[in-house]
């Protein structure tokens, strides 16, 4: 079963920028769609970007923009580069292998002056 494990979360300045990893285990990563999604407090979690195992992406509008999402196959790596950072993007951000069970364990980005 794989595994998926984020990091890069922190906590930034409005304005700023972040970048997320999510590293995953096996061997059958190119083949699947990942997404990564997030959940702020007292909100239900979101659906946030998608990658497809051809490249191909979309975004929630709230992001768009201002979220960059891609993989690096080789390396079984996800990523989220963030830029413009707001406070509303304050949440724990998790990625998903898109129509299975697996998720990661989640890292926090905070968004504060």
């Amino acid at each position: 079963q794989v595994q998926l494990v984020e990091s890069g979360g922190g906590l930034v300045q409005p304005g700023g920028s972040l970048r997320l990893s999510c590293a995953a285990s096996g061997s059958m990563f190119q083949t699947y769609t990942m997404a990564w999604y997030r959940k702020a407090p007292g909100k239900q979690r979101e659906w946030v970007a998608f990658i497809q195992s051809d490249g191909r992406t979309n975004y929630a509008d709230s992001v768009r923009g201002r979220f960059t999402i891609s993989r690096d196959n080789a390396e079984n790596t996800m990523f989220l580069q963030m830029n413009n950072l707001k406070p509303e993007d304050t949440a724990l951000y998790y990625c998903h292998v898109l129509g299975t069970a697996t998720w990661g364990q989640g890292t926090q980005v905070t968004v504060s002056s």
